[in-house]
């Protein structure tokens, strides 16, 4: 979808984003993400179920090749991760940009602090995410004017009031997440349905999955993300990528 050379200014952008506030279906928030920001909006994605149904949602509306898709690669990822992203990336045609952390950050920290540095406070676990995720992601989202993300607010308790549309202050863009009132249940059936692509770790009790030493299984009545840095507080467990 082309743009049209006198493209707004962020300022106007971020104006756009506060007028927005009917309720919208997931297909009705592509679609306006496309019609505002065409190749200029991007799809973050770690290949979770969520982020799955976004791809084919979206390759429903513009075709998975014309689709910009981005992943972040940590160097931690467990195998079956990528087993998913590349059978998902053949699925739908994807032109998938893989973002990987500074390796000279990442050798500077290992050396200073060790391989398991995360584990040893909040502030040092939060050291190691920016390291290797958020750094990619500011230069995944550079020149961008919107970025599109899975996140559903029955997630956890850090998303419980995430809104489908938002302006994004600290990367100074729109931020959509379609999915946002989607239940687990919503998404597993549209996965059932077109018999999508999904990570295996799910079959075996890994609701949320992130880094390899960062994750575990989750226990009956546990909310999705309680296997993600589970030493931690609940009110914790983002890693820096999104913002409350």
């Amino acid at each position: 979808m082309a743009l049209q050379p006198d493209h707004p200014t962020s300022a106007a952008d971020r104006d756009w984003v506060a007028s927005q506030v009917a309720p919208l279906t997931a297909g009705e928030v592509l679609s306006l993400a496309f019609e505002r920001f065409g190749s200029q909006a991007a799809i973050a994605t770690s290949f979770g179920p969520e982020d799955v149904v976004l791809l084919h949602l979206a390759a429903q509306q513009l075709g998975g090749s014309s689709l910009q898709v981005f992943t972040i690669d940590t160097g931690r990822l467990p195998a079956e991760t990528f087993e998913v992203m590349q059978a998902v990336v053949e699925r739908f045609g994807l032109a998938l940009q893989t973002l990987v952390p500074n390796h000279l950050a990442v050798e500077d920290l290992v050396r200073r602090k060790g391989f398991f540095s995360f584990r040893d406070s909040l502030e040092a676990r939060k050291e190691c995410c920016a390291l290797r995720k958020v750094e990619p992601l500011s230069r995944a989202l550079a020149g961008r004017r919107a970025w599109i993300t899975g996140m559903r607010r029955e997630q956890s308790v850090t998303r419980d009031e995430l809104p489908t549309l938002q302006w994004d202050a600290q990367n100074g863009l729109a931020k959509f997440s379609p999915l946002a009132t989607w239940t687990r249940a919503e998404v597993w059936a549209v996965i059932e349905e077109e018999r999508l692509p999904y990570n295996r770790l799910h079959d075996v009790g890994y609701p949320s999955i992130g880094c390899s030493p960062c994750t575990r299984a989750v226990r009956p009545h546990e909310d999705e993300r309680a296997g993600r840095w589970w030493w931690e507080s609940a009110a914790h467990r983002e890693c820096g990528l999104h913002r409350r």
